[in-house]
């Protein structure tokens, strides 16, 4: 068959298996087309390469389309730069339909068609550039290596073009490359991150612009089992934040947010870190335009600082930083006026207070660690903004307060300070309170603003005392540390006249009004009230000051002091009334005398022998309270039995010289107590008042016993 514009003999070498004939062929084609091309036979170029694309490329017979493909570079050559721009859309597309072909050797003919054509044509080719693009990303993960080095020639050859031509079309090219980098292909992934670097060396494209949309393909081509193209891919997402540091100005911060923060809580290690980096560089360019974003990026870094394996430590480090970057952009200025009923719109404290409330379950140190310390920055820096989910926050955070590491508890109690002590709290009324108040964030430093205590604080004590009642290990293991700490932060004296307060049976106290538990939470006040560094300055003022002030403290610690008898008798001998504590010790002839007061009485000898004490055991020298205090310790004797405990206290007083060796004393002028502007027959009345309600309880207690 003969066609027109072909000899027989070229059509048929065409149709040859041999390759030799075939070019032969094309170098005739070619003579041909070159003479078509300088007669201007527009019309007889055409129908030759119609004729390939008919007949050859599309013929069932492989050796024909084979020369179909050959036939038609040869025409491209022959045509030359000038002359195939009307024909290439005729060329390229049956050499592309022949480029998916299920034989591997037509692949290859067609990569090297296509490169021919190309060649010719450069800039020419653009407008096809999609359909290029497409076909050379499928050739690029061809399982046959040869396809694959032929279509890299093409590739290579489509590169020059593009970065030599201005006009190229860049978000097109976005827009394909982004729809493919969703591929799980290795080479296809390496083909296209290759492009992408192309594209971003040339200097007039502003690639910036599009990173939006590169950035999420990206971050998961990084996790690909490839170690050339994680690195080829982390090398691309460090050129992007060199861009980002020199320009941030042209950086989308709002539509890359999100990407970031979900693939920092990426399952593989290497998204994860790059991601908090990244995490980090915007916090640092963008600023306070991430804070809308808050608590999603609290939501990926809370969870990846519990990470404490050398495996994580990168990731845990980068974490940090970005943790400590965040928190540095809470300042006063975002915080509502006292007045403002409006939330702040750009920190959307309500999901960050959900995030915080997640987190506080987890069981990492760290995490909870870092959730307290966020919730006591933003009440240091935001008190009014914060204040509006105290309630929510308080009742998580005081969970924390049976913690077994002793840093969340005390995270815990620098928390609760400061939201007690907040000025966006509602201030107890007509109570004046002791100390100032304490900057958490700048390693407990006092400052010179007056401590002003809110309803809050009360709450706290109350939970604190339910707390105590209805977990006895961490009564019995935590309370000294918790009291300790927080009278180092509250001051001591507001502690222990609200812990009194709470204590002391009343009408208002009734579900904390098991005597049993006030007089073994007294005995814990107690020894925590005479033995430790924190009260040391309470204990002073208890023992030496006197007025007004003083006597309202005595008798306010007074009164729930009296749960327990021996703490009663403590804090008279402290306070140096030791005419009340005479008359207290003669009442114990009424009490059953029942092991544990006899060992609370045995510690309270051990007690009087320490340094705390030294003041009283020199009174029995020269004071003029020495009568007194004798017939005290006389009478604490009698009550002891024969133990290490008597024989101790019975030293010490015969220690004391004879009375006729000591300074004369005028009973007439001798003070029983030291405070002469207390009442104490009321007191007395109300400690025989206690007494009596404990006595009823333990009786109440042996009857319910005995009918079970």
């Amino acid at each position: 068959m003969t066609h027109p514009g072909l000899t027989p003999t070229v059509t048929r070498m065409l149709h040859d298996k041999l390759y030799e004939k075939r070019k032969v062929a094309a170098l005739e084609i070619e003579k041909l087309v070159k003479n078509y091309t300088s007669n201007e036979a527009t019309q007889d170029i055409q129908r030759v390469i119609s004729l390939l694309a008919a007949e050859f490329t599309l013929s069932q017979n492989s050796h024909s389309r084979k020369g179909g493909l050959i036939g038609l570079a040869a025409c491209a050559i022959a045509l030359g730069n000038q002359h195939i721009q009307p024909h290439l859309e005729s060329l390229i597309k049956p050499v592309l339909i022949c480029s998916s072909d299920p034989d591997s050797r037509m692949r290859y003919f067609a990569c090297e068609s296509l490169y021919n054509i190309v060649k010719v044509s450069r800039a020419d080719t653009l407008p096809y550039f999609s359909e290029l693009f497409d076909a050379l990303s499928k050739l690029s993960a061809d399982p046959d290596p040869n396809v694959r080095n032929g279509s890299d020639l093409l590739d290579r050859l489509l590169k020059d073009i593009v970065t030599e031509t201005p006009t190229f079309d860049v978000t097109a090219f976005v827009s394909l490359l982004r729809e493919r980098m969703y591929t799980k292909k290795q080479f296809t992934r390496r083909f296209l991150v290759q492009w992408l670097k192309c594209v971003m060396s040339i200097p007039e494209v502003d690639i910036l612009v599009f990173l939006p949309e590169l950035l999420d393909p990206l971050l998961l081509i990084l996790g690909d089992p490839s170690k050339e193209i994680r690195n080829m891919c982390q090398s691309t997402l460090g050129e992007f934040q060199t861009m980002i540091q020199k320009s941030p100005d042209k950086v989308d911060f709002n539509n890359m947010a999100n990407i970031i923060i979900t693939h920092s809580q990426s399952e593989d290690l290497l998204i994860q870190e790059r991601s908090l980096n990244w995490l980090v560089h915007f916090i640092s360019l963008a600023g306070s335009v991430v804070l809308k974003y808050l608590s999603g990026i609290l939501g990926a870094i809370l969870p990846t600082l519990a990470h404490e394996d050398v495996l994580h430590k990168n990731i845990r480090e980068t974490a940090k930083r970005a943790n400590v970057s965040l928190m540095k952009l809470i300042t006063p200025a975002l915080d509502k006026e006292q007045t403002d009923q409006t939330p702040n719109t750009n920190l959307p404290l309500t999901e960050i207070v959900d995030v915080f409330t997640e987190h506080l379950d987890f069981d990492s140190t760290y995490t909870k660690s870092a959730v307290i310390r966020w919730i006591t920055h933003l009440l240091i820096k935001i008190p009014y903004s914060i204040f509006d989910h105290v309630e929510k926050i308080f009742t998580e955070v005081m969970k924390r307060l049976s913690d077994p590491a002793d840093d969340v508890v005390l995270l815990t109690l620098e928390c609760m300070a400061e939201m007690a002590s907040s000025v966006a709290g509602t201030p107890i009324d007509s109570q004046v309170f002791v100390g100032t108040r304490l900057k958490l964030n700048t390693s407990l430093h006092t400052s010179n603003t007056p401590l002003v205590l809110n309803v809050y604080f009360t709450k706290f004590i109350s939970r604190l005392l339910r707390y105590f009642k209805n977990d006895q290990d961490l009564l019995e293991k935590r309370s000294s540390f918790i009291i300790r700490q927080l009278c180092a932060l509250l001051h001591a004296e507001n502690v222990f006249r609200a812990l009194s307060s709470s204590l002391t049976f009343s009408e208002e106290q009734q579900e904390l009004e098991d005597p049993r538990f006030c007089s073994h939470a007294i005995k814990k006040l107690n020894t925590i009230l005479m033995t430790s560094s924190e009260l040391s300055e309470l204990r002073e003022k208890l023992k030496n000051k006197s007025g007004k002030e003083n006597s309202d403290l005595f008798c306010c610690l007074y009164k729930s002091w009296c749960h327990n008898p021996v703490a009663a008798i403590c804090l008279c001998l402290l306070t140096q009334n030791y005419q009340h504590c005479c008359t207290l010790l003669q009442k114990f002839s009424d009490f059953e005398l029942t092991v544990d007061l006899l060992m609370e009485l045995d510690k309270l000898v051990q007690l009087l022998e320490s340094p705390i004490f030294a003041y009283l055991r020199l009174q029995l020298l020269e004071g003029t309270c020495r009568q007194h205090l004798t017939k005290c310790l006389y009478s604490l004797l009698m009550l002891l039995p024969q133990s290490r405990s008597f024989d101790t206290l019975h030293h010490r007083l015969n220690c004391v010289p004879d009375s006729t060796l000591l300074p004369a004393l005028s009973h007439d002028s001798e003070p029983g107590n030291r405070l002469v502007d207390v009442d104490f027959n009321q007191l007395f009345k109300h400690f025989v008042d206690v007494q009596l309600r404990h006595a009823e309880f333990k009786r109440h207690s042996r009857l319910q016993a005995s009918i079970t």
